[in-house]
């Protein structure tokens, strides 16, 4: 294809109906996922009361290390399986605020090598398959690129549309032709009506248009909040997971009648001012609004956490296995101690 303006049409990558020949889920993994989703659907319809864990590193970076992590977490998931149910967070695409750094897996599946799409969209499928039928988790994503959905419609079971995606039309869109959960992060101002806003439309049935077709969706009941909290315009940080602020979301919700009204608090991002040793006490806080108040109870679901195997963060170049290459995160052992503690105070 010839260039137009300033865009190089390097190379055309595989439909997603290839991909999905080329790296199918086994019998099994289907099975685990089919498992999941049903569980998981049960949580935000209401119908469970158990409560969800949202947790990984901030971007997935290198396959051993975000294997080696999620068979941890589902070692941990099977001694709080009656409380929580975990569903790791394999971030592959990271939206950067200036366009600039590392943009992900789905860029560069090896973070010292030059952006390669197609070697990326492969790898992507490839550790989502293995965290499936590896671990028995099922991943969570974050929908940076709505198009490229498809790819991987058959191994998420849960997707985040970001604060500086929620605005966006595409995002809102697709997500209402999904299955499975979609959070809706308030946007960086955090002003909520943008994200209840985000959240009416992807519950709501729409013709759009989609990878070069005419599509119809139906409405997805499971589109619910994320509160990371907000940046002011002095870019200072401000939290919105206190009591106050989880009340008025439940006075938003329930005064303009949204299907299966729900919430999860990202416990890291401007909550914890990217203070990641912050997210232990911000969940702790979670955990005690939602002893007082039965409507909290009701609405908040789960929690948004950033961990990984080393405390921190780090350069690309520094090559540290299992410490993020983006925001910090909590270790491993800081971890394991938050979930057993999180799952003594889930009654």
């Amino acid at each position: 294809m010839e260039n137009f303006n300033n865009v190089n049409f390097k190379r055309q990558l595989p439909s997603p109906e290839e991909l999905k020949k080329e790296i199918p889920l086994s019998e099994e993994g289907k099975k685990i996922k089919e498992n999941m989703d049903n569980e998981i659907a049960k949580i935000f319809k209401g119908e469970s009361h158990k409560f969800i864990l949202i947790i990984g590193p901030c971007s997935a970076d290198r396959k051993d290390a975000v294997l080696d992590y999620v068979s941890r977490l589902a070692k941990v998931q099977e001694d709080v399986k009656d409380k929580l149910v975990i569903i790791p967070r394999v971030y592959t695409g990271k939206p950067r605020t200036n366009g600039m750094g590392y943009k992900g897996m789905l860029h560069q599946p090896d973070p010292n090598k030059e952006p390669d799409m197609y070697e990326g969209i492969k790898a992507i499928r490839l550790l989502f398959k293995e965290v499936i039928e590896k671990t028995g988790l099922c991943p969570a994503d974050e929908m940076l690129y709505p198009e490229n959905y498809t790819y991987f419609s058959d191994l998420l079971s849960y997707i985040a549309v970001g604060a500086r995606s929620v605005e966006n039309q595409q995002h809102r869109l697709v997500s209402s032709g999904m299955d499975i959960p979609v959070g809706m992060k308030n946007p960086t101002s955090g002003d909520a009506t943008i994200m209840l806003n985000s959240i009416k439309a992807a519950q709501s049935a729409h013709t759009f248009i989609y990878r070069g077709w005419e599509v119809e969706s139906t409405g997805n009941d499971m589109v619910h909040a994320i509160l990371r909290g907000s940046v002011d315009k002095f870019g200072k940080n401000h939290p919105n997971y206190h009591y106050e602020d989880l009340k008025n979301l439940y006075d938003l919700y329930y005064n303009e009648g949204y299907k299966n009204p729900a919430l999860i608090v990202d416990t890291n991002h401007s909550n914890s001012g990217k203070k990641y040793l912050e997210q232990p006490r911000i969940a702790n806080e979670v955990l005690h609004a939602m002893r007082h108040s039965e409507d909290i109870k009701k609405m908040v679901k789960g929690l948004m956490i950033e961990s990984y195997i080393e405390d921190g963060s780090q350069k690309v170049e520094e090559g540290i296995y299992g410490k993020s290459i983006t925001d910090p995160c909590l270790g491993w052992e800081k971890t394991k101690e938050l979930i057993y503690m999180i799952s003594n105070q889930i009654k």
